[in-house]
């Protein structure tokens, strides 16, 4: 049955849409035998299974997973303009500066594809509001923290959360609109991660800076709002629930979350805490193959893998990972480092450099609901896609002249235009693999896109910190030395084990520490414009299907596969 709609709430005709479209890409091939016959007479009696909800109907359910979805990702990037205050009042280091962001980002990737399976095999509702609720827990604790050990095991529980609503709200979204009418209400989801990520830093700094508040504020600002979005959620979400065998992939989890951190605790601690060539990069890395390994074996015998290979084995679903990465890298590594260099070497206060974000935060939102409307219009997403990466791979490629006295409205430009191009990327990439699954799949299916895409981007910004502080150390070391002042000065060797709090040092030597921290971001984005040149060239690749306007398809699976 079709779920699509023509702007006036009524129903389009399955036949008609049917008919528009060309038969390769949207019609089951003829029938051989009686079995087919009845696999296909099963697939029609399950489709009628969905109701046809109206437009008004569903932006009653997705009001309240908005809400939900900007609280919780606005717990990614609320700490980035605040990290500096905060760091300084704990006396973090440069290398924890980097794990309060991490911690997140790493368990909210780790879970997203357990929470998306669970989506596939229990009640959406439910698991939506279990997981606002770890969120909540995590960010009072995060607001109590002592200490900066503290902060980041608590940031870890609100990555859990996150990881909920990532998986959830793509999952949800699948189960009551068909793909080709799921653009445009996938844009508002995008829309909204895109504010909430860039928006978070802006209000992360207005609290550290207002009096009255303080940066504990950073994480209690959010649990009113997820209290609300959780009552929203409650009165108003209804969700087709079809019961399924429910034997969760435990070893699968277990495996592909020790992959992932072992590999993310490397990249943080290596050449800090012990050589790249130790025991400890050996072990890491071992730790990470074989846990890889055996993932795989084990999700090729589970009966309901976490991450099932035989979706993440299509070219479409394999390259959509490929393409998400660069993706990722943009929407965190970005206003990660972008805060740091607005407040530690441009002198601007947390809040001011929340502001300079606000022309990325519009590009990502315009762009996000204009080309989803464009893309359920059309039918097509591939064509809005190749073109967001050519401008996302502009605006990286225009930042690598970035230093410390480069003008502040064309920083604010080139962020603008990196907006515009994860926009039309971003949701559109996950609408790509959603179009070749079956609705039952549609939860594991959206979170493997997910987790890669977040993958990359906490594995991207742990590289990118490594070689940020490299690059700064470097500067400044020769900056110190060319003005025959000694290392010593700054307290400890320039670099992870630096405090972040300029105001200790001497009068003297703050500009050369500003201008370094300027000078040392131009290298993130060269890497930045790099993997994003091989995530457009993945995304190139991916099969160009019509969105089909049915949830359940076994044609589609095979165009997916290349058949």
């Amino acid at each position: 049955m079709d779920q699509g709609f023509d702007g006036t709430d009524r129903p389009t005709e399955a036949a008609t849409e049917l008919a528009a479209e060309p038969a390769e890409a949207n019609t089951l091939p003829p029938a051989p035998d009686a079995a087919t016959d009845a696999a296909i007479d099963a697939a029609t009696d399950e489709e009628s299974k969905y109701p046809n909800y109206t437009h008004k109907q569903i932006m009653r359910i997705l009001w309240g997973l908005l809400l939900a979805s900007f609280t919780t990702n606005m717990a990614g990037t609320i700490v980035s303009n605040a990290l500096p205050t905060i760091t300084a009042r704990l006396g973090s280091t440069q290398q924890e500066y980097m794990w309060i962001v991490t911690a997140t980002l790493l368990a909210s990737t780790a879970s997203t594809p357990i929470w998306g399976k669970l989506a596939d095999l229990f009640n959406k509702k439910t698991l939506e509001l279990a997981g606002l609720t770890v969120f909540i827990v995590g960010s009072l604790l995060a607001g109590f923290s002592p200490n900066t050990g503290f902060l980041i095991a608590f940031r870890a529980i609100q990555g859990i959360g996150l990881g909920a609503m990532l998986a959830l709200t793509q999952a949800i979204l699948g189960s009551i609109i068909a793909p080709k009418d799921r653009g445009k209400y996938m844009a508002y989801t995008g829309g909204t991660i895109a504010v909430a990520t860039i928006i978070a830093p802006l209000l992360g700094g207005f609290v550290v800076d207002a009096p009255f508040l303080g940066w504990r504020w950073c994480f209690w600002i959010t649990v009113p709002l997820a209290l609300a979005a959780r009552v929203m959620i409650k009165l108003t979400l209804n969700v087709p629930f079809f019961p399924r065998p429910n034997k969760i992939d435990w070893g699968g989890a277990a495996l592909v979350t020790t992959a992932a951190c072992s590999l993310l605790v490397w990249i943080s601690f290596a050449d800090h805490q012990f050589a790249y060539l130790s025991w400890q990069t050996f072990a890491l890395l071992s730790l990470c193959l074989l846990a890889a390994v055996a993932f795989v074996i084990v999700e090729s015998k589970a009966s309901n893998p976490i991450i099932p290979l035989a979706i993440i084995s299509t070219r479409t679903t394999a390259l959509a990972i490929v393409a998400s990465i660069g993706v990722g890298l943009g929407m965190f590594g970005v206003s990660v480092y972008l805060g740091q260099y607005y407040q530690l070497s441009r002198g601007f206060t947390p809040t001011e450099a929340g502001l300079l974000t606000i022309p990325m935060m519009i590009g990502n939102l315009f762009s996000s609901i204009l080309i989803g409307r464009r893309v359920s219009d059309t039918g097509s997403w591939k064509p809005f896609v190749n073109i967001g990466f050519v401008v996302t791979i502009l605006g990286f490629a225009c930042m690598i002249s970035v230093d410390h006295t480069t003008p502040i409205w064309l920083t604010s430009l080139y962020g603008a235009v990196i907006g515009v191009g994860l926009g039309a990327t971003m949701m559109n990439l996950v609408l790509a693999v959603q179009n070749i699954v079956s609705v039952h799949d549609i939860g594991a299916a959206s979170a493997s896109v997910t987790f890669f895409r977040n993958l990359g981007g906490a594995v991207g910004v742990q590289v990118l910190g490594v070689v940020y502080t490299r690059q700064m150390a470097n500067l400044l070391e020769n900056s110190l030395e060319a003005n025959h002042i000694p290392l010593s000065v700054l307290g400890a060797q320039a670099g992870a084990e630096m405090s972040m709090n300029l105001g200790q040092l001497p009068a003297n030597v703050r500009p050369l520490v500003a201008a370094a921290y300027g000078d040392a971001i131009s290298p993130l984005f060269l890497i930045a414009t790099i993997l994003t040149v091989c995530s457009a060239i993945a995304a190139w690749f991916i099969p160009a299907t019509r969105l089909r306007g049915t949830f359940n398809t076994q044609a589609s699976v095979d165009r997916g596969r290349g058949k």
